[in-house]
């Protein structure tokens, strides 16, 4: 009896099997009426399907919410350059830049300087005379080296700053003059300082060159005489009489040559008139202090004062 011996299927008949079995169920078989040409709107998807198709119409994403971004960041803006405030400004500023732009402003604008000038403090005697230090220091600095400190190339070197000197004074002084200063003990303590600066203004070669310091000296005799005046007429000229003022004017004199004479006369006319006056009332109190003492020793005093009746 013979065998028969299956045979097992080899590789590609069982690749063919399966690729033959998606094939029929790929493509099912179609019916009757399919052989003809369908439309070219069936192939177009009608408007429910694309508005299904949409992912912003899916229920999924219409019930599922957006997260908010509570805390924007927003971009932070870089350095940038600006000018400074007028108080740093102000700060930057020295001494001589600070008055140059207020003369600036205060000549553009009157009423400003009128408040300036309202608001600001009065001088004392010694910033004053500090200022006119400052004027003599620039005058000293201002000569050539060598040579003849008197001679007139010296003079025109200096000559502007030997001006700048003598026009502050003559602006300093009418200051601290009465009615403008009513304390005679500051008009003459600037007046003591102010002479001592016309005492060292150089002596020039030229005699046209000296009158600036002759001129000063007869400006400084007016000044002194016009505060020994005003002076006297309150308390009986009794700041006078302190001080060594008297003393004071006379080296001034001395040191001027002379040029202070009329200053001198009008101290000592006045000190001689409050002295005077002095002596008297003091003269008519020791009489009166020795009358009581005698009255008291004789026992007398009080006999020529008229006797109240009543009560006191």
């Amino acid at each position: 009896m013979n065998t028969v011996i299956a045979t097992p299927p080899s590789l590609p008949q069982i690749y063919n099997a399966r690729l033959s079995a998606s094939h029929s169920m790929s493509f099912p078989i179609s019916a009757p009426n399919s052989s003809r040409k369908r439309k070219a709107e069936d192939d177009e998807p009608n408007s429910d399907d694309r508005m299904s198709a949409s992912p912003s119409n899916s229920p999924g994403v219409a019930s599922r919410s957006l997260p908010i971004n509570r805390h924007l960041k927003r971009p932070r803006s870089g350095p940038a350059g600006r000018p400074l405030a007028l108080p740093r400004l102000l700060e930057t500023l020295d001494a001589d830049s600070l008055r140059n732009i207020l003369k600036t402003i205060c000549d553009h604008h009157p009423s400003i300087g009128s408040e300036v000038i309202d608001a600001a403090p009065k001088p004392s005697v010694p910033s004053a005379l500090g200022v006119l230090m400052d004027y003599e220091s620039a005058l000293q600095a201002s000569f050539p080296f060598g040579g003849n400190s008197t001679s007139d190339y010296a003079y025109n070197r200096v000559r502007q700053a030997l001006l700048a000197l003598l026009e502050a004074l003559n602006d300093f002084t009418p200051h601290f003059l009465p009615p403008n200063e009513s304390q005679a003990t500051q008009s003459l303590t600037f007046l003591d300082g102010a002479t001592d600066f016309i005492h060292r203004l150089p002596n020039w070669d030229s005699f046209q060159n000296n009158l600036h310091k002759q001129d000063a000296y007869e400006e400084i005799a007016k000044a002194w005489a016009l505060v020994i005046r005003e002076a006297a007429k309150r308390a009986g000229g009794i700041q006078l009489q302190y001080g060594g003022w008297d003393q004071k004017l006379t080296r001034h004199d001395q040191q001027a040559s002379g040029k202070l004479h009329e200053a001198v006369a009008e101290l000592n006319a006045n000190l001689a008139w409050a002295g005077a006056q002095t002596q008297t009332q003091y003269g008519h109190h020791r009489d009166e202090v020795s009358s009581v003492r005698q009255e008291l020793l004789s026992g007398t005093y009080g006999s020529n004062l008229p006797v109240r009746v009543g009560p006191w």
